[in-house]
């Protein structure tokens, strides 16, 4: 696992010492070892540059790495799962190689296949492949986006990079904030790709490929998820069986390590599953699992990763942590991010990460069950919104009342579910989602911005428009994936893990299994009332029966209370009018009437005020050359 930058110009030569500021802002991705490439050709000077946390070939993995010639060479972030067997391929073809790591077999398929060579890769990546002889730079991202990989266009040039603090190392980089990419960020919680936050960096999307070439750039696809149910179904057992086996060689492929690995477990059914298989894999009692607990029990999972830990005799390591550690993260989280992050749920992951990173350096985790299984509650719940006549309107005359309705204190979890349930049902289904998960609809925006954006709901529109055509379960999994597991679930997985120098692997995003998985019928996926039937029907007998059945609870985080207490003080800083008005984005008026609602209790603005002051952490961050990422421009 690394950090990789570069740039290419086709007018002036690249300056070595820049170069080597934007690979030092990612020596938290890479702490073992850097490298460089510079070299010019009469069309183009190009620079490659490198971070290395060692983790396969110890000895001679380092990059850049060539072909025979030099002609080629690559930078690579991630890890190649089916190495060995294009590497056999290759072989076979006269390729000769001079190292055991999987970053090699790079540099010879692209010249056997070019660009099209990101189809032919399982795994996780985002590289940089220079073409000296055709002065040509390439850029791939794996297809699910768990790798990143940052882009700007200059005027006679390109800069990338694995992360966005290295492009703002860059002296031309664009730095004005992004205004459509806040409307976004406020109504997903998140910045979705192919935008970032800053107007003149775009994030490579999953699954794309960019071929920059005599001053101009080309990007286009090379994969989706697949969709094509069986037209003669298997029975029950036996996709059930074929799942199991898949998951086995999924985890399996993601053992390969010259350095100590790990689990994450949470107790949940994914993370089981996968230590399940580990167990099967490896020595009795050498699986590594690690998870932590909370004073609080409101949010605590360790005693259900305890139980499986003692079914499968695991080397089980507990750390429990207390609120003030989640909150002295914030500043942390706020520049490991980049962008501006509201999913409370990355506090957890990196305490995990952190906590992990003492005593293994590579994880598997059970990352992409709950998208591709169709495992959220929301699936249920777009199935019961669909069964409603009329729910647009429903949900436009309910509003009103259920909004006006006070916080139940009661079951206040319970009451927010409600409320964001009837909240969603006014939206169009292709919008419905965001309108649940999300913080700001459109309409809230409007209050709360003195420049409103134009379309903050356009991402997921796009995502439902290309998923027509499939059954409805079928859709909300494209959506899921083209979005939330994108740009939020691995997001926040690999800028937690990475910033703590862990490896972390997701064997449900294997090719293999997801292909499988397209095949299967929605039914068995999403049966009647529950969620994730097939995965649980194939790990009945092999995991405990209580995480078996075990509905789903993700890394919880009392916000809406903290935003009351612990936090109030710190809120009513950042939101302060003063503040707003110096920033020159943001009403304050609207933003205070948000702020009243929630400390009287009148309305739980949890969302929206914790997804505002996400936004002002990150600001603070960014908005000073001594954060290292540059200013931050406002207009």
């Amino acid at each position: 696992m690394c950090g990789i930058c570069g740039w290419i110009d086709s007018e002036s030569a690249v300056d070595p010492a820049v170069l080597k500021a934007m690979t030092w802002t990612l020596r938290h991705r890479g702490p073992d070892d850097e490298g460089f490439l510079f070299e010019s050709t009469g069309r183009a000077s190009v620079g490659l540059g490198f971070r290395r946390l060692s983790i396969i070939d110890l000895v001679t993995g380092n990059q850049p790495i060539s072909n025979e010639d030099g002609t080629v060479q690559v930078v690579f972030n991630g890890e190649i799962y089916n190495f060995r067997e294009l590497r056999r391929e290759l072989e076979s073809r006269g390729h000769e190689f001079r190292t055991g790591s999987d970053t090699e077999v790079l540099v010879h398929l692209y010249e056997e296949d070019g660009p099209e060579l990101a189809t032919r890769l399982n795994g996780m990546f985002a590289f940089a492949i220079w073409d000296a002889r055709r002065s040509t730079l390439t850029l791939g991202r794996d297809r699910f986006g768990k790798k990143p990989l940052y882009y700007a266009e200059l005027s006679h040039g390109l800069i990338f990079g694995s992360e966005i603090k290295a492009l703002l190392a860059h002296p031309a980089s664009e730095r004005s904030l992004d205004r459509d990419a806040l409307g976004e960020y406020l109504a997903l919680e998140y910045v979705p790709a192919p935008r970032s936050i800053f107007a003149g960096i775009r994030k490579v999307p999953r699954a794309h490929v960019l071929t920059w070439n005599d001053g101009a750039s080309t990007i286009r696809q090379y994969w989706d998820l697949p969709y094509a149910p069986d037209e003669n179904p298997a029975s029950v057992t036996e996709y059930a069986e074929e799942l199991k086996r898949l998951i086995w060689s999924a985890v399996s492929r993601r053992l390969l390590s010259d350095v100590p690995l790990g689990a994450f477990l949470s107790g949940g059914i994914d993370s089981s599953t996968v230590v399940a298989a580990m167990s099967e894999l490896l020595p009795a009692g050498s699986v590594k699992t690690f998870s932590i607990g909370f004073a609080e029990s409101s949010f605590d999972e360790s005693a259900q990763a305890r139980l499986v830990a003692r079914h499968f005799a695991t080397d089980h390591h507990e750390q429990t942590f207390t609120p003030d550690a989640l909150l002295s993260l914030l500043p942390t989280i706020a520049d490991a991010m980049d962008e501006p992050f509201a999913d409370p749920s990355v506090l957890p992951t990196y305490l995990l990460s952190r906590f992990t990173r003492e005593h293994v350096t590579v994880a598997l985790g059970g990352d992409g069950g709950d998208e591709l299984l169709a495992g959220y509650p929301t699936f249920f719940a777009d199935r019961v919104a669909g069964l409603l006549p009329r729910p647009a309107a429903l949900g436009r005359r309910l509003g009103p009342m259920v909004r006006k309705l006070p916080v139940s204190t009661a079951n206040i979890s319970l009451d927010f579910k409600v409320k964001r349930f009837v909240r969603g049902l006014a939206h169009p289904p292709a919008e419905r989602h965001a309108a649940w998960l999300g913080a700001f609809t459109p309409a809230e925006q409007q209050p709360v911005l003195i420049s409103p954006p134009r379309d903050p709901y356009a991402p997921p529109r796009r995502s439902a428009a290309t998923a027509s055509g499939r059954d409805r379960t079928s859709a909300l999994t494209y959506e899921y994936v083209d979005g939330y597991l994108q740009d939020d679930i691995l997001t926040k997985v690999d800028r937690a893990s990475m910033a703590c120098s862990l490896e972390v692997r997701a064997p449900f995003l294997d090719l293999d299994l997801v292909e499988f998985l397209g095949r299967v019928p929605s039914n068995l996926k999403l049966r009647r009332t529950e969620s994730k039937y097939l995965l649980k029907r194939a790990m009945r007998g092999t995991l405990p029966q209580e995480i078996v059945a075990r509905p789903k609870k993700g890394f919880g985080v009392p916000i809406a209370e903290w935003l009351k207490n612990e936090l109030r003080d710190a809120m009513l800083d950042m939101l302060s009018p003063a503040r707003l008005a110096r920033q020159g984005i943001f009403d304050a008026a609207g933003i205070e009437r948000l702020i009243r609602a929630h400390l009287t209790g009148a309305v739980d603005n949890r969302k929206q005020l914790w997804t505002l002051f996400c936004f002002q952490l990150w600001y603070d961050a960014y908005a000073t050359a001594g954060a290292g990422a540059g200013s931050v421009a406002s207009r």
